[in-house]
């Protein structure tokens, strides 16, 4: 069967994630050690005792959600579930990149680390008077209508942070943006405003100094063309070569992620199923609104694996 592994990204954690599959291989095991011996971190620490606010915070998110997404795929693999393709949702985009050995297994446990610590430095910047800047979940609104929202009343401070679904956008920005944009939405037909819990405004132009900062050290990194097909959170489409890649995670850090392109060009290239490989079922409900008859089933835990067979 010609699965493609979906990658989530941050908000996925939980604690104690991780540890099912770390008591099942050897293979877990050593994704553990690489993290740490690349990182410095005591992934084992921070995953099987750390509390729900630390795995909040973004430097530390990261890691974890990366090293538990690459040790469910280990173990896919080790139980004979091969990758036809593969794409991440955000942060996850790092795990498919690996994935498909654009990325060293050693190197992108660092990078996540110092993405989500550059992150972090940059947010802590933009808090004003009237409150942080954050994220809110428009459900009940398109795309274009979202966009048109914003464009014809001169929104100022607010972007597209993530097309999640063809009816659940979220928008990314200031604090006085976001609360501005939020009756025009209820006016254009928007069913709920929801503002997230989260620590930065992911995906907003907001963290150019973040971006600008961050690909000093993604040069600095060996992106290799891929083995299989990947997909790119920017233009929703493959990637070609290594060095696209490389300005794709780039320009991720600022740009909407077009997560409905890229999983209906998935579904263009034959995808027959999708696992979605990490923590939690995000990925899954919203591939619902796209898949048809094409099926995402996670398999982010030893008991969804299990399920799978």
């Amino acid at each position: 069967m010609k699965n493609y592994f979906l990658f989530p990204g941050q908000g996925a954690q939980y604690p104690g994630m991780g540890k099912d599959l770390w008591e099942t291989s050897q293979k877990v095991k050593d994704v553990f050690t690489c993290a740490a011996d690349s990182t410095g971190v005591d992934v084992e620490k921070l995953l099987f005792e750390g509390t729900e606010e630390d795995l909040k915070s973004t430097d530390n998110t990261q890691i974890a959600i990366t090293v538990v997404s690459l040790s469910a795929a280990a173990l896919l693999k080790e139980r004979g579930y091969s990758c036809a393709g593969t794409a991440g949702f955000s942060l996850g985009e790092y795990s498919a990149l690996t994935e498909a050995d654009v990325l060293a297994l050693k190197d992108v446990f660092p990078l996540v680390r110092t993405r989500g610590l550059l992150m972090e430095k940059t947010a802590k910047k933009l808090d004003t008077g009237s409150g942080a800047p954050g994220m809110a979940a428009v459900i009940g609104l398109g795309y274009e209508d979202i966009k048109k929202v914003i464009r014809d009343n001169n929104i100022d401070g607010v972007s597209l942070a993530n097309y999640n679904s063809p009816v659940q956008i979220v928008l990314t920005g200031t604090a006085d943006g976001l609360t501005a944009a939020e009756a025009p939405c209820k006016e254009a037909g928007a069913k709920r405003y929801i503002r997230l819990k989260v620590s930065a405004p992911f995906h907003s132009p907001l963290l150019k100094e973040a971006q600008e900062e961050f690909a000093k050290v993604l040069h600095e990194c060996t992106f290799n063309n891929p083995k299989i097909p990947v997909y790119s959170n920017v233009t929703g489409n493959q990637v070609g070569k290594g060095d696209e890649a490389r300005q794709n995670c780039i320009d991720q850090i600022v740009s909407t992620v077009m997560w409905v392109e890229e999983e209906k060009q998935i579904l263009s290239d034959g995808c027959q199923g999708c696992l979605e490989v990490g923590p939690g079922s995000v990925l899954t409900g919203l591939w619902k609104a796209v898949g048809g008859d094409i099926k995402c089933r996670p398999a982010g835990t030893i008991e969804a694996i299990r399920n799978l067979e």
